[in-house]
């Protein structure tokens, strides 16, 4: 019995450093599939966990873009439009604790968000207060700068209607891209059926497109 507790007893560092080796590799995975600069999920992980989330329950799809960022750019230097960057990113995660999203950075000033919505009111309110949220100044190390974005949403029940993400996604683009042009905090689609041409796969007047015109 001695024996057999003794090489219990001698296998236990091994187990412990497999369990350490283990939960190392986890966090640099997990640490891989964050955006380094914001610490939101990458396009790729807001997207595994987005369809995930769109099967089980009413939702509604986010899409956000800063005001005239590539303006702070050019004008405050890179180091304020990061500043920017972080700041949105930590208001973002913050909201996606209160309302159970799923939130991540899809690249430059644009970031999505899935979260569940119980009816078009609740999804007003929300697009509201998120907006109050996302427009607050940011301070930077010299000056403080005024910040605003444009929110395209989307709402759907999967219990009645099967949309893919990626569709969701490119509906919310056109709402996010007419709240632009209307100069209006946010838009929200009140149907599934698009309202923009698409050209390989992607709105018409988005970067990438021939008909490329977009609204800073």
């Amino acid at each position: 019995m001695s024996e057999l507790l003794f090489a219990a007893a001698a296998g236990m560092p091994i187990a412990a450093g497999w369990s350490l080796h283990a939960l190392r590799l986890t966090r640099r995975i997990e640490s891989a599939r964050r955006d380094p600069l914001t610490g939101l999920w990458t396009r790729d992980a807001f997207t595994e966990r987005a369809e995930r989330r769109l099967r089980v329950r009413p939702v509604a799809v986010y899409l956000v873009d800063l005001n005239r960022f590539k303006e702070i750019n050019d004008t405050h230097g890179h180091a304020a439009g990061d500043a920017v960057i972080r700041a949105t990113g930590e208001r973002l995660a913050a909201w996606a604790v209160d309302h159970d999203a799923v939130v991540g950075r899809l690249g430059g000033d644009e970031f999505a968000a899935l979260a569940p919505v119980d009816s078009h009111a609740h999804l007003t309110d929300t697009l509201n207060r998120l907006s109050e949220t996302l427009e607050a100044p940011v301070e930077t190390a010299s000056r403080v700068l005024d910040v605003s974005a444009s929110i395209g949403a989307v709402g759907v029940d999967p219990g009645s209607e099967q949309v893919a993400l990626s569709e969701l996604l490119r509906l919310a683009d056109e709402q996010m891209y007419r709240a632009k042009r209307w100069e209006a905090p946010w838009s929200n689609a009140l149907s599934l059926t698009p309202e923009c041409t698409t050209i390989h796969g992607r709105r018409a007047g988005r970067p990438g497109t021939a008909t490329a015109k977009e609204v800073a």
